[in-house]
């Protein structure tokens, strides 16, 4: 517990909290002497601290982005993916405490369990030091600054055209397919956005979907210029 508390980066008063935190319902499900629970009410506690945190931060740190643009990068933040990210880099899986019927079909590392257990050990830390060593954490591993410049580079930029041209009515969007090259396994697609039929920018990547989306970037710079 004493190495994983060092790369969490918080030293609890309570241990029983962080073992909490690390059981699985297979281990919970057992006859063990300690009783153990398993972490899901700490995890349904967690999800909200983490939400809350997450959504504080973008307010006080991206005050150019609109609510709608806030929403879709908190959840971009908060995901699975996200939290199995930091799940790994803590080595959460190797400290999981796991009923023997579970040790040998691959819930060790599952990303949903995995995450699961990182919003849980934001409660353990929440209950045993309070919401100020909660955020801490999160701001450590959640909200980086290089996980808020990654999940914009991935922005769903589509959704962000879409919002700046409903403001005037009567403008349509469509996207049409300009050229694809290369060999199957390694296609390029190329794509263009128009409104009303007007092309405003193009795009090319490695699946139909970036192509749309680096186009409809292209256009979100051509017009906030």
């Amino acid at each position: 517990m004493r190495k994983l508390e060092e790369k969490i980066g918080y030293r609890f008063k309570d241990k029983r909290l962080l073992k909490t935190a690390l059981t699985h319902s297979s281990y919970a499900n057992e006859e063990h002497p300690d009783k153990p629970q398993s972490y899901e009410r700490l995890e349904f506690l967690g999800d909200s601290i983490l939400g809350l945190t997450a959504a504080e931060f973008l307010y006080a740190h991206k005050p150019e982005l609109a609510e709608g643009r806030m929403t879709r990068l908190r959840a971009e933040l908060v995901c699975e993916a996200s939290l199995h990210r930091v799940a790994e880099e803590l080595g959460l899986a190797d400290y999981m405490r796991l009923g023997k019927s579970e040790r040998n079909n691959g819930v060790r590392g599952r990303r949903s369990i995995t995450a699961d257990m990182v919003e849980a050990v934001i409660a353990a830390i929440y209950l045993d030091g309070g919401l100020e060593e909660a955020k801490g954490f999160i701001y450590r591993t959640v909200l980086r600054d290089a996980c808020i410049e990654d999940s914009h580079r991935i922005g769903d930029w589509k959704s962000e055209l879409q919002e700046l041209v409903q403001r005037q009515s009567g403008r349509q969007i469509s996207y049409e397919l300009t050229g694809e090259s290369g060999p199957a396994h390694d296609r390029l697609f190329s794509f263009r956005v128009l409104i009303n039929g007007v092309p405003v920018g193009e795009g090319s990547g490695r699946s139909k979907k970036e192509a749309e989306q680096l186009a409809a970037r292209m256009a979100l710079e051509r017009l906030q210029e």
